[in-house]
């Protein structure tokens, strides 16, 4: 690889062997390196392989002042959560998260730090994605000798969270903040307590994100036979009317209906989860 720029010391940007700018990572790749000569390999120790060149540009903008450190801290972070979750998450979390962090730790040092209000609900809404904050808080300890308050296990976790699923952080802290009413709506019309811990809960708490996702975006399911919902609502006409409160709730918000298709999903979760919770009496 070819150094296209030298951004500090540590950093680097390239052209890989497809033609395709890449930042590069390594203490001491920038140091007395010269534009268009080849990189060397043994300084190499991350390879930044971000979505657009806009993307790129905004990566080498934030890093050019970053200390090193804060950039592999982030790295590590995204590193794991790709393993943990076995997922891709989108590139753009490299800007993102490694900016959070960042501006974290500076406000930690100059003793400013803020609650962050989500926290019980992320902790119960997206479990996976807290732990893994939990893990980064740790490894900021541990690497960096800045020991964040646990508001910011939640603050990194709503991050992954919106590379998972493509989001931007105002539409996570929406979806986190509805779902905790919409899981209302079934508690109340059955009377009882959903159990958290089941694979039924997990999987209607995903379910309910893609969903507020979809009617964000404006992309609802459309693909389901309709003869098929017709049959989910005879079955079921008690989850088919809680899942048209959930709709009812969600068109006050977004001015947007909820399709049959959607509502026939909806139910079926509904049902599994109601019968999981009620099976744990």
């Amino acid at each position: 690889m070819q150094i296209e720029r030298i951004i500090n010391n540590n950093v680097v940007s390239a052209i890989d062997p497809k033609g395709k700018e890449v930042i590069v990572m390594g203490k001491g790749i920038g140091f007395h390196a010269k534009q268009g000569k080849e990189i060397d390999q043994t300084l190499i120790e991350k390879i930044f392989y971000l979505g657009s060149q806009t993307a790129v540009d905004k990566f080498k903008e934030l890093i050019e002042n970053l200390p090193l450190e804060h950039i592999k801290v982030s790295s590590d972070i995204i590193t794991y959560a790709n393993k943990v979750l076995n997922r891709k998450l989108n590139p753009n979390i490299y800007i993102t998260l490694t900016d959070h962090i960042n501006f974290a730790i500076e406000r930690f040092l100059q003793g400013m730090m803020f609650d962050n209000p989500l926290i019980w609900d992320v902790q119960r809404l997206y479990r996976q994605e807290y732990l893994i904050g939990e893990y980064s808080v740790a490894l900021i300890d541990q690497k960096i000798g800045v020991k964040l308050p646990v508001d910011e296990a939640a603050s990194i976790a709503l991050h992954i969270v919106n590379a998972e699923y493509n989001t931007v952080m105002s539409e996570t802290m929406n979806i986190t903040k509805m779902l905790p009413n919409i899981l209302q709506v079934v508690k109340e019309e059955y009377g009882i307590t959903l159990v958290e811990q089941s694979l039924h809960y997990e999987r209607f708490v995903s379910h309910l994100k893609l969903l507020v996702q979809r009617v964000i975006k404006r992309e609802q399911l459309d693909n389901i036979d309709l003869e098929f919902c017709t049959m989910v609502q005879n079955m079921y006409p008690k989850e088919f009317t809680c899942s048209e409160k959930i709709a009812e709730y969600l068109k006050e918000h977004f001015q947007e209906r909820i399709v049959a298709e959607e509502l026939a999903m909806m139910t079926i979760h509904i049902r599994r989860i109601v019968l999981a919770s009620q099976t744990k009496k």
